[in-house]
């Protein structure tokens, strides 16, 4: 009988591969938890299925997306990149198994320990930041970077939102942390856009020069956004709705400095600008929000589904590629999957002023959502689980 064939990356995937580095293992986590935690939120709200969850459903929705969802990406990502920043040894092996076995028992905790003490789920699921904190400041502190302290300043709020979100199950505090969410998609994707833009369009003898960073600008809207969070969390209405005006025009002269018609030709490229786009839409929605009447869903959806899950799956599908030794060339479907997710949050944002009825507006989005994600997890699970094809760490 002929032997069926199986591709490398399938014959070499293992899965102490997966903690050999923190995005393989935190990718794949956050991609398995986008598919599963959204139809199971969509389940549970129309009654289909009632979890023993240890919030409230909604505030389980919230908390899981930002600090389950987004905390796996952003160690992953940052626990990956900061290595390379610092030229500090990866944490690989048995510790990275215990940073990630922390924010795993933060998700069955609240998931399944609706009976078990309120201090449990709570303590577990705040020890995750501050341990990537932990990881990452103190390479930060020996190589003395300065310019990631910002990094970790936007975390120590992100994680006071937390703390606050858990304990006093305040929407505000989640409110709070989506804006700090999006003052690190100003940091984190103010730095690789124009940088990746730039450097493509070198490449293929373009006008890369065209492509402008102003580090005063770059401040000005991070500080804006660190502003915007305090005024929304104290309840100052008018204060914030004019913040986040300033703060969507300061994102929007980024934008266009950045030049991201010149790269539409490149889908790991497009992606993170069109993403980073959401960020003004979201931050004008706030505004509209505050003074204007609009639906609070409106806004928190164009920054989670459309800022923040956007360029998550943009970055991690750029990264995992890079990371591993491997061309920037896109797996098969991953152009689509990025057209969905787009879809997912407009469909989302319109069902949210009732342009589309709601059962038909959830349903669709959800499976935009689903198919995106779930394209990412059957193209990068082989990448994700197998060695470099160099022979190389990573």
């Amino acid at each position: 009988m002929q032997a069926i064939p199986t591709s490398p990356e399938r014959a070499s995937a293992s899965l102490s591969q997966l903690f050999s580095y923190p995005f393989r293992i935190f990718f794949l986590s956050m991609t398995v938890l986008a598919i599963v935690a959204i139809p199971v939120w969509v389940l549970e709200v129309t009654g289909v299925v009632q979890l023993p969850l240890a919030l409230p459903a909604l505030f389980w929705h919230q908390h899981e997306m930002l600090f389950g969802f987004l905390s796996a990406a952003i160690a992953g990502f940052l626990l990956t990149a900061v290595c390379v920043w610092t030229q500090t040894n990866r944490t690989h092996g048995a510790l990275l198994a215990g940073l990630w076995s922390v924010w795993l028992a933060g998700r069955l905790l609240l998931a399944f320990g609706g009976n078990l003490p309120d201090w449990l789920g709570q303590g577990v699921n705040l020890a995750f930041l501050p341990l990537v904190m932990i990881d990452a400041g103190w390479r930060v502190w020996k190589a003395r970077q300065k310019r990631q302290l910002m990094i970790l300043l936007v975390l120590g709020l992100l994680w006071l939102m937390q703390i606050g979100f858990v304990t006093r199950l305040n929407m505000a505090f989640s409110y709070g942390a989506l804006i700090m969410a999006m003052a690190l998609i100003s940091i984190i994707g103010g730095r690789i856009t124009p940088a990746f833009s730039a450097g493509w369009l070198r490449q293929r003898g373009g006008n890369a020069e065209a492509v402008r960073m102003i580090p005063a600008l770059d401040m000005a809207a991070l500080f804006s956004m660190i502003l915007l969070m305090a005024s929304l969390v104290t309840g100052w209405q008018t204060v914030t709705a004019v913040i986040a005006v300033v703060a969507a025009s300061l994102m929007l002269v980024r934008l266009y400095n950045w030049k991201g018609w010149l790269v539409r030709k490149d889908p790991l490229l497009w992606i993170l600008h069109l993403s980073i786009l959401w960020v003004p839409v979201a931050l004008i929605l706030l505004a509209g929000s505050l003074v204007a009447g609009w639906p609070t869903n409106a806004w928190s959806h164009a920054a989670g589904t459309g800022a923040i899950a956007c360029l998550i799956l943009g970055v991690i599908a750029r990264v995992s590629l890079g990371h591993t030794g491997r061309p920037l060339v896109l797996p098969k479907g991953m152009v689509l999957a990025f057209v969905a997710i787009q879809l997912a949050a407009v469909i989302r944002v319109l069902t949210a002023f009732n342009l589309i009825p709601w059962h038909p507006g959830i349903g669709t989005s959800t499976l935009l959502w689903m198919l995106a994600y779930g394209l990412f997890l059957v193209r990068y699970t082989g990448i994700l689980a197998s060695p470099r094809p160099d022979g190389r760490e990573g």
